[in-house]
C-alpha cells in the first residue's frame, strides 16, 4: 500500500510529508545523451528543458509549454498536430528539493502514487528503484541518498507502454473505428487511450507521473496496509464489531520493541510489539480481545438517499520508547453489504439489511488526458448525488485515485470497481501476469477500507483467463473477504451489458429480458449549444463534419449515424444547430427518463440495477453522458435527477399505466395520486386523483391513463404525487401522441410562444452565491422545458452550477421555484446573469438585486440563418 501523504492528526514527533508538485522539469530523453546517473546528479544543466506540470502527464506538460494546442478542443488530436510518436517515447522527469531538517536520525522515503507505463528512479546518481504498471505504487527508502537540511536531485526515466499500438481515427466516413486493440495486452494501464468509441486515441497513452510525489520520513518500524472490517448483527443496526489490523515491519538491521496503538475517536487500543531485524508482523485488533471495538448504537454508513454517509477516524501509531516510528490514518464507515435477497438468484445489493436499487453511470475514464483535480473530481461525483444516483462503475479500473474513493464515500455513492482488462474482442489477455497481479494487490490494498466499493470485478464484458481469475480468487480472499467477486461484467447473477447504446423511442426502454442487473445501456446526448461551440470552431458549427466525428458523432454504437433523422422525424426538420440542440434536448428527455423509468417499472420484481453508459465524459462529446465535458447539464441531467427520486411518480410509457416507485424499505400510505391531461392548446381535459398506498420497495400500479375522446393528437400528461399533509412528493410531465402516430410529435411546433415572469432573491454566504427562482405561467398555454443557464452579468456562462431542477415544464398558471448555486469566486466579482431558453418558452426581462434575467435569444432557432445542418461531402478525411 502506497504511504500515507499526510496525517489527520499531525504528531510532533512525525516530521510532515513534503508534496513535490514544483520545480519538475521533462525531456524527450532522446534528447539527453548523459547517463542517468549524470541526470539525477544535483547541478545537472537542464537548459532547454520544459517545466513539467506533476501529477500529470507528458501530454499535459507540452500542452502546458504551448509546444501542442488543447487536444480535446476541435480536431487538434489529430495525428498530424499531435504526433502518435509520443507513445513511442521515453522521458526525463527531474527536480531538486530540500530534504527538511526534520527528517534527520530518521528514514526517508520518496513515494509515487501513480506512473504510467513504467519507470526507473534515480536520487543523487543513484538508482533507488523501479515501478511498472500505472495503478501500483513506488515506495523508495532513500535514506543513504539524501541528507536532511539539503538538496537532493531526482530524475525519473518514464517509459511508455510496450504495446502502445496504432491509433484509431474517428471520422465521418469511416465511423467511429474499433475500440483499443493490442495495448491490452500491457495489462495495467490506460489501455482506452489507444481509442474507444467515446475516446478518440490520446497520443502520449497518458504517459507519466500522474499522481502524487511526496517525501516522508518514518523510524526504524514502519505502520503499513491496515485494514478494518466492521459487522452488524442484521437485521438489528443497535452495535457492530469492529475488526481493525495492520502490518508493522522493522526496517532496520537490529530487532525492535514498541506498541501498536490505535484510536477511532475515544475508543483506544494497544499492543505490545517485538521484532527481530527485517522482520514483519500483523497485528489484530477485534472485539475480543478489546472489547471496546464492540461499538453500541453505531452511526452507519449509508448510500445516497438512504441515510448520512457517516465516517470514523482510526488512527494508528507505532512508539518506541513514546517516540512515534510511523503512523497511519484512514476513515472507515460501518456498514454492512449483502448480495442476494429471498427468491432471486438475480445479484441484489442490500446496505444494513435494505435494498437498494442500483442507480448510476459508467466511468470510462474520469478526464482524457487525466486532469482531474480534486475540485473538477468533487463536481463531478456531487453531480451525481444530486441526480439521485447511487453507484459508479469504475469501467476497467481506469479512475483510479484516492480522491475518487474519499469523494464516493462523502457522497454516498457505491462503487462497481474493476480491474484492468476489456471485453476480450477488444484486446488480448495481459502477458506479463506478475505485473498485472501486483497492480491488482496494490490497489486492493490502498483502497480497500473504502465504504463505498461495494464489489470488485475481473473483466468487462468477459471473464478473465483461467490463470487471472484464480490468482483474483485467492488475492481476494488473503486480503478482503468480505466483498463479492464478480468475474464478469455481464455475466453471472442476472448481470447484463451489452446496451442497446443508441436513443430509442421511449416505450423501448421497458422491455427486460434476462439483463436484470443492468450494467451498460445509452443514448445520445447532445449538450447545450453552449457547450457544442465551446468544443469547435464556428466553422463546424452548422454541417456535420470530422469535427463532429472526433466527438463521438459518428457511425457506431451509439447510432449517431441515423440520430439527426430520427429526431427531425419525431419533432420536425432541422433548421440549423440551435434548433438541432432544441430537439435533442427534447429527446435527450425522453430516452434518459425511460432508461431509469424502464427499469423503475420492475422494481426489484425482478430488475435490481439500471447504469448509464456513461454518466461522465472523458472528453468534450455528443452521446452517452448527462453533463458535458465543461460540467453543464443537459436535459438528460434532470430526466434522470426525476426518474430516479426514491419515491416517485410515473407514466409506463409501455403499458401506459400510471405507477408509483416506492424505493423506501417503509410503506408509503395516505398519499394522493393526481393525473391531469392538458390539450395542445393547453387546455386541461382530464383530471383524476387516486389514493395510494404504496408497498415498500416496489412498484404499485395504479391503472392505466384513460385518454378523453377529444383529446388532441398530441397532448401532455401531469402526476403529481402528494403525502397526507399534502406536500408534493414527486411530480412529472410527458409530452406524447396519440396510440396510433405515437411517433409524430411534430404538432408540438404549434405551440404559441410563453413569456415566464420570473422572481430571484440571491444570498452570498460561505463562499457561494445561492439564487431562488419562482417562475410562474401566465399564458393560456404549456411552456416546455424551460432551461435555465446562469452566467456572470458580462455574458459568459459559471460553471460548475448545481440546480435543484431545470428543463422544468409549467401548465398555464403554474408557479414553479428553483434552487442554483455556485462558487461565488466563479463570478469574478461581478453580479449574476439567469437566461432562458426553452422549446417554446422566453422570459420577461427583469432586474432583482445583484441579479438579471432575459431571454437566449441566440438559442432561438429562427435568430439564426437557415442552414439545414447538413452532413459535409467534402473536406473530409
Amino acid at each position: 500500500m502506497c504511504a500515507a501523504p499526510a496525517s489527520a492528526a499531525p504528531l510532533a514527533s512525525l516530521p510532515a510529508p513534503l508534496s513535490l508538485t514544483s520545480g519538475w522539469q521533462l525531456q524527450d530523453a532522446a534528447k539527453v545523451p548523459q547517463p542517468a546517473a549524470q541526470v539525477a546528479q544535483p547541478g545537472f544543466d537542464t537548459g532547454g528543458w520544459y517545466a513539467a506540470t506533476v501529477p500529470g502527464t507528458v501530454l499535459t506538460t507540452l500542452v502546458n509549454n504551448h509546444v501542442y494546442p488543447e487536444p480535446l478542443y476541435g480536431e487538434n488530436d489529430r495525428p498530424e498536430v499531435i504526433p502518435d510518436t509520443l507513445a513511442q517515447t521515453s522521458w526525463w522527469y527531474r527536480t531538486t528539493v530540500l530534504v527538511p531538517k526534520a527528517y534527520k536520525h530518521r528514514r526517508v522515503w520518496l513515494n509515487f502514487d501513480g506512473i504510467n507505463f513504467s519507470a526507473d528512479v534515480w536520487v543523487n546518481g543513484v538508482k533507488v528503484g523501479a515501478i511498472r504498471g500505472a495503478f501500483v505504487c513506488g515506495i523508495f527508502d532513500v535514506t543513504a541518498q539524501v541528507e536532511a537540511g539539503k538538496r537532493a536531485a531526482i530524475a525519473v526515466l518514464i517509459s511508455p507502454q510496450p504495446h502502445p499500438g496504432i491509433p484509431h481515427e474517428h471520422t465521418l466516413r469511416a465511423g467511429i473505428g474499433a475500440n483499443g486493440g493490442i495495448s491490452a495486452i500491457d495489462g495495467p494501464t490506460f489501455l482506452c487511450t489507444l481509442g474507444w468509441d467515446w475516446l478518440p486515441a490520446i497520443h502520449d497513452r497518458d504517459s507519466g507521473i500522474w499522481q502524487k510525489v511526496f517525501l516522508s520520513a518514518s523510524g526504524s518500524v514502519r505502520v503499513k496496509d491496515p485494514l478494518v472490517t466492521t459487522d452488524l448483527p442484521l437485521p438489528k443496526t443497535d452495535s457492530s464489531d469492529v475488526t481493525v489490523e495492520a502490518t508493522v515491519e522493522n526496517v532496520s538491521d537490529k530487532a525492535q520493541k514498541g506498541v501498536l496503538e490505535g484510536t477511532i475517536g475515544n475508543i483506544a487500543f494497544s499492543q505490545p510489539v517485538t521484532l527481530a531485524a527485517h522482520a514483519k508482523q500483523v497485528v489484530k485488533f477485534d472485539p475480543q480481545s478489546t472489547p471496546a471495538l464492540h461499538i453500541l448504537n453505531p452511526r452507519l454508513w449509508w448510500p445516497n438517499g438512504y441515510g448520512p454517509q457517516n465516517l470514523y477516524p482510526l488512527h494508528l501509531d507505532f512508539k518506541r520508547e513514546n517516540e512515534v516510528s510511523d503512523a497511519q490514518d484512514l476513515e472507515f464507515g460501518i456498514r454492512k453489504i449483502s448480495y442476494e435477497v429471498p427468491g432471486t438468484d438475480t445479484l441484489t445489493i442490500s446496505v444494513n439489511g435494505v435494498p437498494v436499487f442500483i442507480r448510476g453511470g459508467d466511468w470510462g475514464l474520469d478526464e482524457a488526458l487525466k486532469r482531474i483535480p480534486r475540485d473538477r473530481l468533487e463536481s463531478e461525483i456531487r453531480l451525481h448525488q444530486l441526480a439521485n444516483l447511487n453507484m459508479i462503475r469504475n469501467w476497467v479500473g481506469q479512475s483510479t485515485s484516492e480522491d475518487f474513493y474519499e469523494l464516493c464515500d462523502k457522497y454516498g455513492i457505491m462503487v462497481w470497481d474493476e480491474f484492468f482488462q476489456p471485453n476480450p474482442g477488444d484486446g488480448p489477455n495481459p502477458d506479463d501476469l506478475d505485473t498485472y497481479i501486483a497492480n491488482v494487490r496494490d490497489k486492493i490494498l490502498r483502497f480497500r477500507n473504502h465504504p463505498s466499493i461495494v464489489l470488485w470485478c475481473a473483466r468487462n464484458e468477459g471473464y478473465p483467463p483461467p490463470e487471472i481469475d484464480a490468482a483474483l480468487r485467492k488475492l481476494l480472499a488473503e486480503l478482503e473477504p468480505t466483498r463479492r467477486y464478480q468475474p464478469s461484467s455481464t455475466d453471472g447473477a442476472g448481470v447484463r451489458s451489452h446496451g442497446p447504446y443508441w436513443w430509442r423511442p421511449p416505450r423501448e426502454f421497458y422491455t427486460v429480458t434476462d439483463d436484470y442487473f443492468k450494467t451498460e445501456t445509452g443514448s445520445i446526448s447532445v449538450p447545450t449549444l453552449e457547450s457544442i461551440h465551446g468544443m469547435m470552431p464556428r466553422k463546424d458549427w452548422e454541417s456535420i463534419d470530422d469535427d463532429w466525428a472526433e466527438h463521438d458523432f459518428a457511425r457506431g454504437n451509439s447510432g449517431a449515424q441515423d440520430y439527426r433523422e430520427e429526431i427531425a422525424g419525431r419533432y420536425g426538420p432541422i433548421r440549423n444547430l440551435t434548433d438541432f440542440v432544441r430537439k435533442a434536448q427534447m429527446a435527450n428527455y425522453e430516452a434518459f427518463r425511460a432508461m431509469y423509468e424502464g427499469r423503475n417499472a420492475l422494481l426489484f420484481h425482478p430488475t435490481t440495477a439500471i447504469l448509464t453508459w456513461m454518466s461522465n465524459p472523458a472528453q468534450p462529446s455528443f452521446v452517452w453522458q448527462i453533463y458535458h465535458y465543461d460540467l453543464e447539464p443537459m436535459s438528460s441531467y434532470f430526466a434522470v435527477l426525476h426518474a430516479s427520486e426514491l419515491v416517485h411518480i410515473q407514466l409506463n410509457e409501455a403499458t401506459n399505466h400510471v405507477q408509483v416507485i416506492n424505493n423506501l424499505p417503509q410503506a408509503l400510505s395516505g398519499a394522493m395520486a393526481s393525473v391531469s391531461i392538458y390539450s395542445l392548446d393547453g387546455e386541461r381535459v382530464s383530471e383524476k386523483d387516486t389514493p395510494v398506498t404504496a408497498a415498500p420497495e416496489a412498484a404499485t400500479d395504479l391503472g392505466e391513463l384513460e385518454l378523453p375522446d377529444a383529446v388532441t393528437t398530441v397532448y401532455f400528461v401531469k402526476l403529481e404525487l402528494r403525502d397526507t399533509a399534502g406536500k408534493l412528493l414527486s411530480s412529472n410531465f410527458y409530452w406524447r401522441a396519440v396510440p396510433w402516430d405515437a411517433n409524430d410529435l411534430t404538432p408540438l411546433n404549434k405551440l404559441p410562444r410563453v413569456a415566464l415572469t420570473a422572481q430571484v432573491e440571491r444570498k452570498d454566504a460561505d463562499g457561494k452565491r445561492i439564487l431562488t427562482v419562482t417562475l410562474h405561467n401566465p399564458a393560456q398555454s404549456v411552456a416546455l422545458m424551460t432551461h435555465m443557464q446562469l452566467r456572470r452579468k458580462s455574458g459568459e456562462r459559471v460553471l460548475p452550477v448545481f440546480y435543484s431542477d431545470n428543463y422544468v415544464s409549467l401548465v398555464p398558471g403554474e408557479t414553479r421555484t428553483i434552487a442554483i448555486e455556485a462558487a461565488l469566486s466563479d463570478f469574478h466579482g461581478e453580479d449574476a446573469l439567469l437566461v432562458f431558453d426553452g422549446w417554446n418558452t422566453t422570459v420577461e426581462p427583469a432586474s432583482f438585486d445583484g441579479v438579471s434575467v432575459a431571454p437566449n435569444r441566440e438559442a432561438q432557432p429562427e435568430n439564426s440563418p437557415a442552414t439545414g445542418l447538413p452532413y459535409a461531402i467534402t473536406g473530409l478525411r
